[in-house]
């Protein structure tokens, strides 16, 4: 990630950390839960040879500030659209992950003007199932028994053998990247902006926000669905419902692979989404009036 060092801004008076490298038409990567820009390290290099690709720390995650305040996904939006806004970006590609995805398809519904395509990677927000582990982050008190499971000790250790491992070529970037989900949970300011982010989007029983009674108005914004065929966290079935709902969207289901497709999958996933942008015009200056959009849902 040499290539890719954190720079800072500060928006709202708050500092949020983003990665920057290439030029041409805009991409932005959207981490998800307890995730940072560090998610993307795989895919930045092959996808900025090309393009300028902007990976943000989302605030209450990786090194950017973790106010007390909103963690919403609409307050996530916004965020992101002053990010663009201050770094000159009038519109981009939103490559939204797990949370990151609920995030892109927020930006897109609220400030459709930045949004050229759309591109869910095992997103969040298109059904209620989700893995019994996030729901446990939701329960009463989950945040007084966090300091035991997430302990930073712990967290050293385990990073000390990933690294040894790594050093001997044994490596595996699923495992990698939930060890570092697990990792990022170890500070105690990061578990708080974890549990307030967590509980706005997921309760016991499942996810609480849908998008799907709004996918319609993405028709007219090119949409791209990455989806694991082997994902445990967000079931695949997901994506075919929302592949269902989007129309005209397009739908690639990776093989033996898992929640992670940019770190199990780096080269194919790039290559898919480099085919998507090439074969599809930005939208986001040429879309239809939000009114002829919103009457021809009703």
């Amino acid at each position: 990630m040499s290539d890719f060092a954190r720079q800072h801004v500060t928006i709202h008076g708050h500092d949020v950390v983003y990665r920057r490298g290439g030029s041409g038409e805009a991409v932005v990567l959207i981490h998800g839960l307890a995730g940072s820009s560090r998610t993307w390290k795989d895919v930045m290099p092959g996808l900025a040879r090309t393009h300028d690709v902007i990976a943000p720390d989302l605030l209450g995650h990786g090194n950017s500030a973790k106010p007390m305040g909103d963690y919403s996904l609409g307050a996530h939006a916004s965020g992101l659209r002053d990010l663009l806004v201050t770094l000159g970006i009038e519109s981009a590609t939103l490559v939204g992950h797990s949370f990151g995805g609920g995030v892109a398809m927020q930006v897109a519904y609220q400030h459709p003007e930045v949004c050229d395509r759309l591109v869910l990677v095992d997103s969040g927000g298109l059904g209620r199932d989700v893995s019994w582990l996030l729901r446990l982050g939701t329960l009463p008190f989950a945040e007084y028994a966090m300091p035991l499971v997430f302990s930073r000790w712990v967290a050293d250790r385990g990073t000390d053998v990933s690294r040894f491992l790594n050093r001997r070529g044994l490596r595996s970037p699923r495992l990698g990247e939930l060890w570092r989900t697990y990792s990022s949970l170890a500070g105690a300011e990061d578990r708080k902006a974890f549990v307030r982010t967590i509980r706005t989007v997921i309760d016991t029983g499942g996810q609480t926000v849908s998008a799907l009674d709004r996918l319609y108005m993405a028709a007219h914004v090119p949409t791209l669905i990455v989806w694991g065929e082997d994902d445990r966290i967000i079931p695949v079935a997901h994506a075919h419902t929302a592949h269902e709902a989007i129309a005209g969207s397009r739908l690639e289901i990776l093989r033996r692979v898992g929640h992670f497709p940019h770190t199990e999958a780096p080269d194919r996933f790039v290559d898919v989404l480099l085919s998507f942008i090439a074969d599809t015009p930005a939208s986001a200056s040429s879309g239809p009036p939000l009114q002829e959009i919103l009457r021809s849902g009703s």
